[in-house]
């Protein structure tokens, strides 16, 4: 049963349809009518009952993309273009409905979920414009015609988490406009907006081209990254499901798996810089709007110790104005974690901090007070004392809590900041032009800041190193990527 209640009419009105997958052009219940209840962290109550897809789904997903391999393939470019642009315009005019939907699954605020809308569209066109770049060159290595081509991979699987789950659905646009048939698996966490966006791509896609299929727990993404058509995975998630994808295909067949994984950011902030801007930047780029679920945050800010009271006084200013609560609310700034286990995983790591030795500067725990009665909130957290070792210094949290770690030197600052497995991203604030090509140079991180954080920018890549993953998106990189380059050799007779 759902309970719709404790929504007002319109958010109800967007809830109120029976969820089902896109498989072969079509929507279809889950093999043998399987569901599984879906509860909003916000109001902890079941508000669907989402189709709990079998591996049987999963290979009539497969079947029917290898089914339509060639017909896509075979698609100019530019006409394929076109139809991610037509899903781009859809997802536009449906904005607020999707964005309602994230609010209400995800516990986003909702003025965080139109942008993750605005977001999306942005990346379908940005793909679709960027169609006629899938071109080869001319190589003059003899007398004869040296060209290449690049070629569809194949069949795609799409695997992507909960933390902005409409604007990470929206990552078909890339394989897709290449000529790659794809599988998208959204998360099950908030697997709503992406059921949602099946249903409007049914009708602009060939059937096969484009499949959802989601499930309760591993069996379909195991399914579908062991599925012996499938030859090309992109996932974004956590760095220990990531290795066990690169497990699971490395045991199934010769594939190409790119992984965006998590995160323990360094922020690294000298005495010269711009103390304002660097409060503001360290607030902003910690992404408490998410509640810190963000594998970008930069979850360490180190500080040069001469500003470090300085720096943190200003940082819990800011925190402490910021206005956390109801999702819906269009004064909401921070909204809920996305489950239980993930509350309980912020508040744990809270303690742990602080019987390590650090200090809870502001916020700690659940907020209180009318409107906390239900939902699953913790407060924006700041912590000082904290050591380049302590676990909340190493580990990925994956909610709202900056570690505040001091430094003395320049060559201090950068090996604390290269000091842990992750390296997805890093910044250095300073006034000092030489300092900061040092600093960002020597960064082990793939996408680097001076004086900035968070920002994404059209076009520029964006991926890690080390465990953070392999591979980069966001750009003609990631167009690239799903594609294959074929040599070929025309021979002149004399």
């Amino acid at each position: 049963m759902t309970d719709p209640a404790p929504f007002p009419a319109h958010v109800a009105q967007v809830l109120d349809r029976d969820w089902k997958l896109l498989i072969a052009g079509e929507s279809r219940p889950a093999e043998g009518g399987r569901t599984f209840a879906k509860l909003s962290p916000v109001t902890e109550t079941v508000i669907a009952q989402v189709p709990d897809a079998t591996p049987a789904d999963v290979e009539a997903a497969v079947g029917a993309a290898h089914a339509a391999r060639k017909g896509w393939r075979d698609t100019v470019a530019t006409e394929r273009a076109a139809l991610v642009r037509r899903l781009a315009d859809l997802v536009e005019e449906h904005g607020e409905e999707l964005a309602l939907l994230d609010s209400i699954d995800a516990g986003s605020p909702i003025s965080n979920s139109r942008v993750d809308v605005t977001v999306a569209v942005a990346q379908l066109r940005l793909f679709a414009g960027l169609a006629l770049e899938l071109k080869g060159t001319t190589i003059p290595a003899s007398n004869a015609l040296h060209v290449t081509v690049r070629e569809p991979v194949g069949v795609v699987a799409r695997i992507v988490p909960y933390n902005h789950p409409l604007m990470f659905a929206c990552k078909i646009g890339a394989p897709l406009v290449a000529g790659n048939p794809t599988v998208l698996k959204p998360p099950e966490a908030a697997p709503l907006s992406a059921l949602r966006l099946g249903e409007l791509a049914a009708g602009v896609f060939p059937p096969g081209v484009l499949s959802v299929v989601v499930g309760d727990g591993p069996a379909v993404p195991d399914a579908l990254v062991r599925h012996p058509a499938v030859r090309r995975i992109g996932f974004i998630g956590s760095e220990p499901t990531g290795r066990a994808i690169q497990r699971a295909a490395a045991e199934s067949g010769v594939k190409d798996v790119t992984l965006e994984l998590g995160g323990k950011n360094a922020m690294v902030v000298f005495g010269d810089a711009d103390l304002d801007a660097a409060a503001e930047g360290a607030v902003f780029g910690m992404n408490f709007t998410w509640s810190g679920q963000s594998c970008g945050s930069n979850s360490r800010l180190l500080v040069q110790r001469g500003v470090h009271d300085e720096l943190v006084a200003r940082i819990v200013e800011l925190v402490a104005a910021r206005h956390i609560g109801d999702p819906l609310a269009e004064w909401s700034e921070q909204g809920t974690m996305i489950n239980r286990a993930q509350y309980e995983k912020s508040l744990r790591y809270i303690d742990i901090a602080v019987g390590e030795g650090a200090k809870v500067v502001v916020g700690g725990g659940r907020p209180s007070g009318p409107g906390f009665e239900r939902g699953l909130y913790v407060e924006a957290t700041v912590l000082t004392g904290v050591t380049p070792s302590a676990r909340i210094a190493q580990e990925e949290v994956f909610g709202p809590v900056l570690s505040v770690i001091p430094f003395d030197t320049e060559d201090e600052a950068v090996e604390i900041a290269n000091g842990v497995e992750f390296g997805l991203t890093a910044s250095v604030w300073t006034r000092d032009l030489d300092r900061a090509h040092r600093v960002v140079r020597e960064f082990e991180a793939g996408h680097t800041w001076v004086n900035g954080s968070s920002r994404h920018f059209p076009n520029v890549p964006f991926g890690g190193v080390k465990g953070s993953g392999v591979g980069r998106e966001e750009s003609l990189e990631e167009l690239l990527s799903y594609t294959d380059l074929k040599a070929i050799n025309i021979m002149f007779r004399s």
